[in-house]
């Protein structure tokens, strides 16, 4: 991200599955926390870069993350302000407890809190009053955004900052011209999934500026990030393309023309002559988008 970034998460993600809640990733599964960590370590520097752009006039103290996935959100925050503590919010059992297993082997357990719930229920669990409200690919997953705008709106203290992360679409691995036999294949795929899926994500790749002032916010800042992270020999992006293509062939798969599943299916065999892990040619490409919102004093 470099973005000011972001403009999926694979991360994650924008990744992301059927229940279709902030990372509130779908609840499920090893393989999408794999999915959030591959993208966490792939875009770390990225998403320190925005961490750093962000427009706030002290340290803040108290952080929450709302749909946090695996941490690498939260990470982050705990890195920039090491003073600070982070209330770390998402829908999955499972992302929470790998995120605490993380903060202990990294010494900082006792900086982070997790809170299990459902940013679409009518009622949230009590979150204190952040000095910063941070939420990375996680917005476009609820069913109203306009009532979680307004909930963060009521829970950032005055004078305290909203930042909105998000990604333009899902991140793209192969050149455009490839694999040499179907050429184009990777937007086909992903155009073929989004036809499906538009319907359960209205807000995917929306301008979250307007909605934010709605709200109640002033948004003091917009930044959008290019993101291209080179294969260049590092296993993570190889590993992270697999899974994102993987779960593209699980949601597009039966919109896919037979020629086209046929090469997918040719690149995420691991054992076979072209593997996407083969590949040199790999790189993660992306924009990302932050809105710095403020609430008035």
């Amino acid at each position: 991200m470099t973005h000011a970034h972001p403009r999926p998460a694979h991360h994650g993600p924008a990744h992301h599955g059927a229940s279709h809640r902030p990372h509130q990733h779908p609840a499920g599964t090893d393989g999408q926390a794999d999915m959030l960590d591959l993208e966490a370590e792939t875009l770390a520097g990225h998403i320190a870069s925005i961490t750093a752009w962000l427009p706030l006039e002290t340290s803040p103290r108290h952080l929450v993350d709302l749909g946090c996935g695996t941490g690498a959100g939260t990470f982050a925050l705990l890195t920039r302000w090491p003073e600070a503590h982070v209330t770390a919010v998402d829908s999955s059992a499972e992302h929470l407890r790998r995120l605490r297993e993380k903060a202990c082997a990294e010494g900082v357990a006792e900086r982070v809190r997790t809170v299990q719930a459902d940013l679409d229920a009518a009622r949230w669990p009590a979150l204190g009053t952040p000095d910063l409200v941070w939420a990375s690919a996680s917005m476009h997953h609820l069913a109203d955004a306009g009532h979680a705008l307004r909930r963060v709106h009521d829970v950032v203290a005055p004078g305290g900052l909203f930042a909105v992360v998000e990604l333009a679409g899902s991140p793209r691995f192969l050149p455009g011209d490839a694999p040499r036999e179907r050429p184009g294949l990777e937007e086909r795929c992903h155009a073929a999934s989004d036809r499906l899926h538009a319907a359960h994500l209205p807000h995917r790749g929306a301008d979250w500026g307007p909605m934010l002032t709605a709200a109640g916010f002033t948004v003091e800042g917009e930044r959008t990030l290019t993101v291209h992270v080179e294969k260049a020999g590092d296993d993570a992006v190889g590993r992270y393309a697999l899974g994102s293509l993987q779960r593209l062939r699980d949601s597009a798969a039966d919109a896919l023309a037979a020629e086209d599943l046929a090469a997918l299916d040719r690149l995420l065999d691991t054992g076979g002559p072209h593997s996407l892990l083969r590949r040199e040619d790999l790189a993660v490409r992306t924009e990302r988008t932050v809105w710095a919102a403020r609430r008035a004093r």
